[in-house]
């Protein structure tokens, strides 16, 4: 795939990129399965209550959601690929797949996957590209994606485009997999995972351009707390333009460069064998060694 530019024909073109959807099997027709399909509502950033609890959401376009298969369970019947799709709702895109017995189900679709291919899942499934399976019977060092925390949860770890963690080790009940972040975290054997890394990998790689183009996502202008009035934010008031006179926060007080934001009593903190660097972190690290 890559990255298609227009000419500048105006302020918005000439900073803007769009996808060229080479992976898409049709590109002109790319219907969605009406049987894997469901509304999706917009809520504007509200709860059920009424109030904003997410900021500077509302509009955009008018979306349905695709059902995702994360699970896999379907062991022991080879499915066919009959296309590669584009899904609104996420960043990497989807495969339609279809069972022996007439059953149609979407899986995100892995790099290089192409319609016309089979893939299964379960134990006794081949490693190879889609396939899915529990980590004790991936071979140590494969790419994977779509990685279950707790076995028969589904898929919640690497599921972004061109995402792809690292099966590093196992020993045990116990697998090693180095995730996107450099996070090591240890997970259930038990626990499954599909192989490959994930399509669609020049998505970071498209610009916007301009302004509309993100409220057709449905995401509305984001306010700077500096702007704002002391009532509304913590970096808000002051005479003239103020930089707000203390750190970067967040409206209700919490640091926004460099603080801990995790839960130091997550009940999953004792499975993380190395923390994912941060940049402050690594600056941390740098004036040790001085």
């Amino acid at each position: 795939m890559g990255v298609k530019i227009y000419k500048s024909t105006s302020p918005g073109r000439r900073n803007a990129s769009v996808n060229d959807y080479a992976e898409i099997t049709f590109r002109h027709k790319n219907r969605p399965e009406k049987s894997l399909t469901e509304p999706l509502k917009k809520k504007g950033g509200r709860n059920h209550h009424g109030k904003i609890t997410a900021r500077h959401r509302g509009g955009g376009n008018k979306r349905l959601y695709r059902r995702i298969d994360f699970k896999r369970t379907k062991d022991g019947q080879p499915a066919k690929v009959l296309e590669i799709q584009y899904d609104p709702n996420r960043t990497c895109h989807i495969a339609l797949l279809q069972y022996p017995d007439g059953e149609k189900r979407y899986i995100l679709a892995p790099l290089g996957l192409k319609a016309g291919a089979t893939v299964e899942s379960g134990p006794g499934a081949e490693p190879n590209l889609g396939n899915a399976m529990p980590l004790k019977n991936i071979p140590v060092g494969m790419d994977i994606h779509n990685v279950e925390m707790h076995p028969g949860q589904g898929g919640k770890l690497v599921r972004t485009a061109g995402g792809v963690a690292r099966l590093m080790a196992r020993e045990g009940n116990w697998a090693v997999v180095q995730l996107p972040s450099g996070e090591m975290r240890k997970v259930r054997v038990e626990c499954r995972a599909t192989l490959g890394q994930l399509g669609n990998t020049d998505h970071q790689n498209i610009k916007l351009g301009k302004a509309g183009r993100n409220r057709h996502r449905g995401w509305r202008p984001h306010v700077r707390g500096k702007a704002m009035n002391p009532v509304a934010h913590p970096l808000g008031g002051g005479e003239g333009r103020s930089n707000g006179g203390r750190h970067p926060c967040s409206r209700t007080g919490l640091l926004a460069k460099g603080g801990r934001t995790r839960n130091p009593r997550k009940v999953s903190n004792r499975r993380i064998l190395r923390r994912r660097i941060t940049k402050s972190y690594g600056e941390a690290k740098l004036r040790r060694k001085k």
